[in-house]
């Protein structure tokens, strides 16, 4: 597929993720103020012992248990700054990507997607969140970053991590 635009395993030296359409992503991303860099890093101090896998798997589960205690601004609490970002999520489904499950939590976004050729993650995240943050960031009256810079990917490795990934996006609220 020399002139597809996705790029299989990439990073842009921050998070790696994996850019190939057809596969399905479970996809997190988070406002701005949800995860501070210093909680991050103590995180990261305080999980240095474990190995690779039982870091990753230690990591994820601490972040997530962060973002779901609510820290932060939570604009996403507002009803209609949270129809504001499953709107633009329902925009282009079924074009860019089919969507599959979705919350909007608080402070975070949680969605499984199938990508559709053509369409690059970089791009669909990019887009989705320039589009949200700029409409959430004007119906609040403020200015500034709304979202964190990066987001948290994770491709579908079977059936079961399918299933699993389902239950927890419909579990979260």
């Amino acid at each position: 597929m020399p002139d597809s635009p996705h790029r299989g395993w990439c990073s842009r030296v921050y998070l790696p993720h994996r850019d190939v359409p057809g596969h399905f992503q479970a996809i997190t991303f988070h406002m701005g103020d949800s995860l501070p860099q210093a909680v991050l890093a103590q995180m990261e101090e305080q999980l240095t012992a474990l190995d690779d896998s039982a870091h990753a798997i230690e990591r994820r589960k601490r972040i997530e248990a962060y973002l779901d205690a609510g820290h932060g601004d939570c604009w996403l609490r507002r009803p209609d700054i949270a129809l504001l970002v499953e709107n633009a999520l329902l925009h282009f489904d079924g074009e860019r990507y089919q969507l599959m499950a979705w919350v909007v939590m608080p402070n975070h976004v949680h969605f499984l997607a199938k990508m559709n050729e053509g369409y690059p993650l970089g791009d669909v995240m990019y887009s989705l969140k320039s589009y949200t943050a700029k409409a959430a960031n004007k119906i609040l009256e403020r200015h500034g970053p709304f979202w964190q810079r990066e987001y948290h990917d994770r491709f579908i490795r079977d059936w079961e991590h399918y299933d699993s990934v389902v239950r927890y996006i419909e579990r979260n609220p």
